[in-house]
């Protein structure tokens, strides 16, 4: 597989991870072929490393959800963008195409949202759950779709494909959330993307800001279905995408 990578400098890397590749390996896969593993025999040969290159996992992507990532390369690094997540000020920014017409512009919703275990999947459950917060723009409608661009407060597991099919806006091809089947074969890819995700730099006064839009192989099968509008859709939008549009996202409230 050939990495992609959006930003790398002494500390941290950020690269897009294709849908379909694990972030970490649960040893149900072939030896070397997540994300962890990738990246590491990166850096062993880029610095031609003797041993193993150390590699740093902040944060994860569900397997069949790609795009923007970030790993650090030290263990400062990764002791900083641990806090940063600890603390609330890593932010991360999802595209995600939704069931339906919504028509508010932007909006917060709510749920309590309880892990099941035995089935891997979440419910809503106000006496079990915990409280999860999703704030949403409307990209853009694509026929009887529409394109949004989530911000997850709260990191929960699933939170945007359940709050979203919760909200009677299921994602194309989420069959574990009720959503529309729209491509073919065994696997399913929910149309979710990790668009963008803004972190205050572990050594330095500054921000960064990576990137990423759903386009060809590596989105997977569903985004690959969509109209070639969608990803123009998706990279207009991110053109307005920084720090301030972050802040703003976050102050929404019902």
């Amino acid at each position: 597989m050939k990495l992609e990578i959006l930003y790398e400098d002494n500390h941290i890397i950020g690269v897009v991870k294709p849908a379909g590749v694990l972030s970490q390996s649960d040893g149900s896969e072939p030896e070397g072929e997540d994300m962890l593993s990738i990246i590491g025999e990166y850096l062993k040969e880029k610095y031609q490393k003797p041993g193993k290159a150390f590699v740093g996992l902040v944060h994860r992507l569900d397997r069949n959800v790609g795009g923007t990532m970030i790993f650090a390369k030290t263990s400062k690094g990764a002791s900083r963008l641990s806090a940063e997540m600890r603390a609330g000020t890593f932010k991360k920014g999802y595209f995600a195409l939704a069931e339906g017409h919504i028509k508010t512009k932007n909006a917060m919703i709510r749920h309590y949202l309880y892990k099941d275990e035995r089935r891997n999947i979440v419910v809503d459950d106000k006496k079990r759950g915990k409280e999860s917060i999703l704030v949403y723009d409307v990209v853009g409608h694509i026929g009887n779709n529409t394109l949004v661009f989530a911000i997850p407060v709260t990191g929960r597991t699933h939170q945007i494909r359940a709050q979203m099919a919760f909200s009677g806006h299921p994602l194309l091809d989420d069959v574990k959330y009720k959503g529309k089947r729209v491509t073919c074969g065994n696997v399913t890819f929910p149309a979710l993307w990790s668009g963008a995700i803004l972190v205050k730099h572990p050594t330095k006064d500054e921000s960064v800001l990576l990137k990423s839009v759903p386009y060809g192989k590596n989105a997977g099968a569903t985004w690959q279905a969509q109209d070639e509008k969608v990803c123009e859709m998706c990279t207009n939008y991110l053109k307005g995408i920084g720090n301030d549009e972050f802040n703003r996202l976050y102050s929404i409230r019902d």
